[in-house]
């Protein structure tokens, strides 16, 4: 009996329906699986850059840390990339230097009615003028009031011998002291300029000790000259000097009117000849130009000085030593847009 229930308990425990283990069996242990509490992680810090963002394996202790570029130091880096700008006076802002790039080596822009100085670029360099000088020839020449329908003549003596320059002024042309200080001012005719210091009183001589007495007169510590033509690079002046100079030059009628005509028809030798103002700006709509002067030899570059009215406001500009054909035009061009486009902060009078 008891073999039979041994029998009939063991095949109830194959199908599942006991639960109870069979005598002899290990008890089974049902593995419990406890929940981890979850890890908060740590807020991060926005300032910290998280280890081993670029995907690298992170250094052992050993190694040594990889060193930082070197910094450029600014003042060396704004070097680099300044445009050839001129120095500006105190209190000028970023908008100032960075905008107005100017090509002449030396060059100056004042207010006329102030003094006050707008841009300024090597402006105490003494150099040569070369025929800016025939702003100094006309004052001289005017200043003893002679009479401007005195007929004078060229001569062997008006004839460039320092460069060798042709004139359209033949030897024996004959011309009025007005038309001779025109085709000065206009067209730069250095026979012209000539002609009219020899036919001052005392000469030759005598008339460039004018020219350099009313240097002194004026102020013009930097400015020293040797002939009324501007053709040797004796001639030399700043171009701080000749804002002095073309502001009192601008005083004088017929220095304006001469300097800004356009052009002009002289009867030479009974023939017609039509010259034409240096300064191709006097022809511009866009430009109020009440004096205007350019010069050039070799020594000197391309220069250009003028008085005109920028923003409703008188200016005196001097550009110096240009070498491009058009690059004295292009700087006078790009102060205009410069003044008439900023409003510019008071900056120091030119002392």
């Amino acid at each position: 009996m008891k073999s039979v229930l041994s029998k009939l308990l063991i095949l109830l425990a194959s199908v599942g329906l006991l639960s109870t283990p069979l005598p002899g069996e290990a008890k089974t242990t049902k593995k419990v699986v406890v929940a981890k509490k979850p890890v908060r992680k740590a807020a991060a810090n926005p300032r910290a850059k998280p280890a081993g963002t670029d995907g690298r394996v992170q250094a052992g202790k050993n190694a040594k840390p990889k060193k930082a570029p070197a910094k450029v130091p600014a003042a060396e880096s704004a070097a680099k990339h300044k445009p050839r700008s001129g120095s500006m006076a105190a209190g000028e802002d970023a908008h100032d230097s960075h905008d107005l790039v100017i090509e002449s080596a030396s060059a100056l822009v004042i207010d006329q009615s102030s003094g006050t100085v707008l841009y300024e670029k090597n402006a105490a360099a003494q150099v040569p003028i070369a025929s800016i000088t025939k702003l100094m020839t006309a004052m001289v020449a005017l200043d003893v009031r002679p009479s401007l329908t005195e007929m004078l003549t060229v001569d062997e003596d008006d004839i460039d011998a320092i460069k060798g320059t042709r004139s359209r002024l033949q030897v024996g042309t004959r011309l009025s002291r007005e038309e001779m200080l025109r085709l000065a001012l206009m067209s730069s005719e250095n026979r012209a300029a000539s002609t009219l210091s020899r036919h001052y009183p005392g000469g030759r001589a005598a008339f460039i000790a004018a020219m350099n007495r009313k240097a002194e007169e004026l102020g013009l510590t930097d400015t020293h000259f040797k002939d009324p033509t501007g053709l040797t690079p004796a001639n030399v002046s700043s171009a701080r000097d000749l804002t002095k100079l073309v502001a009192a030059a601008h005083g004088y009628p017929l220095i304006r009117q001469f300097s800004t005509t356009p052009e002009y028809e002289v009867n030479i030798a009974g023939r017609p000849r039509a010259f034409h103002n240096t300064n191709s700006l006097v022809k511009s709509d866009n430009w109020e130009i009440g004096l205007s002067k350019t010069g050039y030899i070799s020594e000197a570059g391309k220069c250009l000085v003028m008085q005109a009215w920028l923003n409703n406001k008188p200016m005196i500009i001097v550009l110096l030593d240009s070498w491009g054909r058009l690059t004295r035009i292009g700087d006078a061009n790009r102060i205009k847009r410069w003044v008439e486009s900023a409003s510019l902060p008071q900056r120091r009078n030119l002392g």
